[in-house]
């Protein structure tokens, strides 16, 4: 049990472990997100079909659906600080295997191993800033974690730009992840002496400390814990596989360059980057969280139609959908650390992420075979249309989610 005299750990301190395990974070998403802009050159160098370019991605999520729930009871057990250096180990050595060789099944397995750690890598994360800043600032310490690793993200979607060199071949964006996977690394071993430090020195568990998490634990969340789980899914399943695609989409269907698609896609990122903090101390000012995200949700189902069948430019919904990237999350996350209890914040992330990434698999594999059933290309826009409508339903569905959250939320205040 803490002693009740220790000192809690400093403002500098909690700031400064947050910046460490938000530079691992930075560089995982960059790895993630390196075949969006790539997909084309995967496409005309390798002979890549859309299906193929959505099993790389899908491939990433499947180990999750198992994975991350033993990540997050490794990490419950084992503690954040080794889990973090464990998976971004794995982060590293997926991106490294990825960029080996050209054919499909080495590449695969490369975002296999990758994905392993990733989606882990994330759930020790999301638990690490529970520990750091439970009661202190989280939605905004969320926030501003989210916003430095969605930086990974803008920098590999903006890459053709800034590495354009590097685009002759389908290998040189690939070897840049692997650097950024050493970035990855560091952050996790940086944090790792940080709190191995401290832990000497300030009370860093709440008092009870941990307890021995069992699988039955799972039965005991609660409704609006599942509600949570529910819109994580939704809300994901919509965003990420559209992202896969979305540089190819952009520049098949609206005719622009592979920059001007990199970065319309990576305004998703731009305005996460801005707005996720902002809309995370608007959390911890005002509460209603069930309501942020019912906004936020709302935002999101227009967005895929109007680019499907409207001229209007792509800045406006690409707005929209930067605009509920930011404030779901910044809600939604966050939301889980108080209604569950600190003891189980692992498995609890852990399940949620297990859920998010079967949608995840499900929807890059499912959009990819509609692409392919359609026959979208430039010479057929139109075949992009049928993944337009499933992103269209999953918003739907989210916005469901969202409002059965509110409504329980209403309720418990009465």
């Amino acid at each position: 049990m803490t002693d009740p005299e220790t000192p809690e750990p400093p403002p500098l301190l909690r700031w400064s472990v947050l910046s460490c395990i938000s530079l691992a974070m930075f560089g995982n998403y960059y790895i993630y997100d390196c075949i969006s802009p790539l997909a084309d050159v995967l496409k005309a160098q390798l002979g890549f079909a859309d299906s193929d370019i959505g099993l790389m991605n899908a491939i990433y999520s499947l180990p999750n659906i198992v994975m991350v729930l033993i990540g997050g009871i490794i990490i419950d057990a084992v503690g954040t600080r080794r889990a973090t250096l464990l998976f971004s180990l794995l982060c590293l050595a997926g991106a490294a295997t990825t960029a080996a060789s050209g054919r499909l099944e080495v590449m695969a397995a490369g975002r296999l191993l990758f994905g392993i750690g990733a989606e882990s890598l994330i759930v020790a994360v999301t638990t690490a800033i529970a520990k750091w800043f439970r009661g202190k600032e989280l939605s905004f310490a969320f926030g501003v974690n989210l916003t430095i690793a969605r930086l990974g993200s803008f920098a590999a979607l903006n890459s053709p730009t800034w590495a354009r060199g590097l685009y002759r071949t389908w290998r040189g964006p690939l070897l840049l992840a692997v650097a950024f996977g050493a970035v990855c690394v560091l952050g996790a071993a940086c944090y790792w002496v940080m709190e191995t430090r401290a832990q000497k020195r300030y009370a860093l568990e709440r008092p009870g400390g941990t307890e021995r998490v069992q699988l039955r634990d799972i039965g005991r969340f609660g409704a609006s814990y599942w509600y949570i789980v529910a819109l994580c899914v939704t809300f994901y399943s919509a965003i990420f596989p559209f992202q896969t695609f979305a540089v190819k989409f952009f520049m098949e269907a609206h005719g622009v360059s592979r920059e001007t698609g990199g970065f319309l896609s990576s305004m998703l990122t731009a305005f996460a980057m801005v707005f996720t903090p902002l809309f995370g101390l608007l959390a911890d000012r005002v509460g209603r969280r069930a309501l942020l995200m019912l906004l936020g949700s709302l935002l999101l189902v227009p967005v895929y139609l109007m680019m499907a069948y409207t001229d209007i430019s792509l800045y406006v919904p690409m707005a929209l959908m930067g605009t509920a990237f930011s404030l779901i999350p910044a809600v939604m996350w966050p939301a889980v650390a108080y209604i569950v209890d600190q003891a189980r914040l692992g498995t609890a992330y852990g399940l949620m992420t297990l859920v998010e990434n079967v949608g995840l698999a499900g929807f890059n594999l499912l959009i990819g075979w509609a692409n392919d059933h359609a026959g979208a290309g430039a010479h057929n826009p139109a075949g992009y249309n049928p993944g337009m409508w499933i992103f269209s339903t999953l918003g739907l569905a989210g916005l469901v989610f969202a409002f059965l959250l509110r409504r329980r939320e209403k309720t418990e205040r009465r």
